[in-house]
């Protein structure tokens, strides 16, 4: 038995993987099904073209040369559905005993025995804080889902990249006043290449405000601090989207004995081929073995792993 951590696309394309070699296996997710893309704003469209997301051999089409979110999360279930994975959804690993070919896998539901594990728990679940006093108010939102909530209001947009950007244009055209803080002194220059003139003018035009160099100082009811390169000032607030980016559940990786590197992207360790861990048995796949480095992995780079995966347990099984 094979336990996979995350039914995410990289993990369903594992499972699949190990369905046409005859390995039994079971797909473990502590939210819903392709639970990040569920997260994400509800009328993003994809950088990458349809074919490049994907799996199993299944065709994905979408209306539009970029898919949606929406035509995302049909196509992926439809897929489970296809192949008939099993997946259990709202059920989290909590830790693991045991080693290679005996491991005990112990969730908030059940307990596990498997003779390998796999971890593609992605990064998305966890956010980036910011780390300043007021973070904890009520009206700090780490994901963004639609417009609608913010028009009228005062909002506070932080970030440089895609996430903040469609956050950015979608309230300022949602009726929002906007105001975008970057730590840097421009946007991403990978922000997608139709939305980057948009934003651009939206700020030379004085419709977002923008202070670039500039970092949170403090966050209150009515109001933010901002340090800026003018010096430190305040403006009105009601509500603050930190758009600061995600980081692997490295709780997860610690219950379950990955070595990770000690660098600033604290990556897992692992062999290039195989995908195998440090922890003999216990493989990771998909943007989860990034680390911190979260812009050099995606679905489309990192489909391959599956067959690397199930290639090597089928050949130690």
């Amino acid at each position: 038995m094979v336990i996979i951590i995350g039914a995410g696309p990289i993990g369903l394309a594992t499972g699949i993987q190990l369905k046409q070699r005859n390995i039994p296996f079971q797909i473990i997710e502590r939210g819903c099904l392709v639970n990040s893309i569920f997260h994400y704003p509800t009328n993003m469209t994809f950088f990458s073209t349809s074919d490049k997301l994907e799996i199993g051999g299944i065709p994905f089409i979408s209306h539009g040369s970029k898919p949606t979110r929406s035509e995302a999360l049909e196509y992926y279930r439809r897929v489970a559905e296809h192949y008939e994975l099993p997946i259990n959804l709202y059920e989290t690993v909590l830790s693991m005993d045991g080693s290679d070919g005996n491991f005990t896998v112990t969730t908030d539901k059940a307990e596990y025995s498997a003779n390998k594990v796999i971890v593609a728990s992605g990064f998305y679940g966890q956010a980036n804080m910011m780390g300043v006093p007021g973070e904890g108010l009520p009206k700090v939102r780490h994901y963004y889902d639609e417009p609608h909530p913010y028009a009228w209001q005062n909002i506070l947009v932080v970030g440089g990249g895609n996430s903040a950007v469609d956050a950015a244009l979608e309230c300022y055209r949602g009726g929002a006043k906007v105001t975008m803080l970057v730590k840097y002194d421009t946007i991403k220059p990978s922000v997608k290449y139709w939305v980057k003139p948009d934003i651009e003018n939206r700020i030379k035009n004085n419709e977002i405000d923008a202070h670039f160099n500039s970092e949170v100082k403090e966050i209150r009811e009515k109001e933010v601090v901002l340090t800026t390169p003018d010096g430190e000032i305040s403006i009105a607030n009601d509500f603050v989207l930190a758009m600061t980016g995600y980081h692997p559940n490295y709780t997860l990786m610690e219950h379950l004995g990955i070595e990770l590197t000690e660098d600033e992207k604290c990556m897992p360790v692992y062999d290039e081929d195989s995908l195998e861990t440090k922890r003999k048995g216990i493989y990771v796949a998909g943007v989860v073995c990034g680390g911190k480095d979260t812009s050099r992995l995606f679905i489309e780079n990192s489909r391959v792993h599956a067959n690397q995966i199930a290639s090597h347990i089928e050949e130690h099984l």
